[in-house]
């Protein structure tokens, strides 16, 4: 028997889980987003913020590829539900500085405790080649994604690419 069915029949194996991965991904991102009274959104910004540290208004537009004025509103809801705090920037009032609530964070991180204990046994199976491989896999997927988002039409919605990803004119 060739290979080449083998080969064949393991990428499309490889395709329909990442599929249903990304799928059930979103379906989780939405039940913890709405158990904890948030937009799938106002996860995003406060799962880059817990990364983060810190950010201006506009860093969370690029990473949640959101508008600006979209990203004042959710900004606004997130610190009167008091998980953010925003502070203009001392350097440059114009900028704000967005900081998540260290006392919120454990409230955002039970979601996703008993996940995290499944991903760290899964994991623990994995020889480091096989963990460097599933990184490599991994960002060269992102990469793809934010390409994938920069051949979007540009309109000022939420469908855009976010900047970093757009390419430069000139």
């Amino acid at each position: 028997m060739s290979p080449e069915p083998d080969r064949a029949s393991a990428i499309a194996g490889l395709m329909r889980a990442g599929r249903e991965t990304s799928r059930l991904s979103m379906v989780f991102r939405y039940a913890v987003a709405d158990r904890l009274g948030l937009t799938v959104s106002d996860l995003e910004c406060l799962d880059f913020l817990a990364d983060a540290g810190s950010a201006t208004a506009g860093q969370v537009a690029e990473r949640t590829n959101l508008t600006t004025g979209a990203v004042t509103s959710m900004l606004r809801r997130l610190q009167q539900a008091g998980y953010v705090t925003a502070d203009r920037d001392p350097a440059d009032r114009r900028r704000v500085i967005v900081t998540l609530r260290p006392e919120r964070v454990a409230e955002l991180e039970k979601p996703y405790e008993r996940f995290a204990e499944r991903a760290e046994r899964l994991i623990e199976g994995y020889t480091v080649e096989e963990l460097l491989l599933l990184v490599r896999h991994f960002e060269r997927m992102q990469a793809m994604y934010l390409a994938e988002l920069s051949a979007f039409p540009e309109g000022g919605n939420a469908t855009t690419a976010p900047p970093a990803a757009r390419p430069r004119n000139g």
